[in-house]
This record gives structure tokens, sequence and C-alpha cells, in this order.
């Protein structure tokens, strides 16, 4: 198990065990984290699960793919550090892993 900390908008933590090899999305939305909707299930076909990825974690992952960048590409407050966390894959590199939520998700 690993540990992944969910940062709200309003600066609330929550941390959570999660297995590797799980998406965040799958592990906030099976861990009622509030901020995470996952609308579309993991399919990276929204962004019902941005979040910002905290240095130095996002460079630890890999290259974002076309797909997720297009869909990030309509959010309303995208950063150089957006991702989806539907598209986050929970390693042993990641355990301790904080990602911050956006205001919204649209």
């Amino acid at each position: 198990m690993s540990q992944v900390h969910f940062i709200s908008f309003e600066g609330q933590r929550r941390s959570i065990e999660t297995r590797i090899g799980e998406n965040l999305m799958r592990a906030a939305t099976d861990n009622g984290v509030p901020g995470i909707d996952g609308d579309c299930g993991g399919q990276c076909a929204c962004a019902t699960c941005h979040v910002f990825v905290s240095a130095p974690w996002a460079e630890r992952l890999p290259a974002m793919q076309t797909n997720e960048h297009d869909i990030l590409e309509f959010s309303n407050e995208r950063r150089a550090s957006s991702r989806l966390a539907c598209q986050i894959i929970m390693t042993s590199e990641l355990d301790g892993i904080e990602v911050h939520m956006p205001e919204g998700q649209h």
C-alpha cells in the first residue's frame, strides 16, 4: 500500500492508502475524497479528476499523452502542473504524492 495526499482548494488535506497499480482517480472516488468526481469512470474523456501535481512528484510521472493534453485544454484552471488523476497510476516511487485540486471540476 502507498499513501496519496489530496489537498482541496481550501487547503484541507485528505490522506488515503491505495494499492500500487491503481489510478489516483479511482483511489479518490473509492475513498470518498471530495472534489474528485471522475464522471467518465477513468476513461480520460472528461476533466472531472483534474489535479495539480506538486513538485517533485510531477517529475516522477510519465509524460502526458495527447488525449490527456487535449482534455485539459478545455479546463478553466489549467496550469503547468495540471494532470488528470485517472492517468496517474500509483507506483512505489509515488508513495506520499501530493496533489492539489482546483476550485471546481469542469
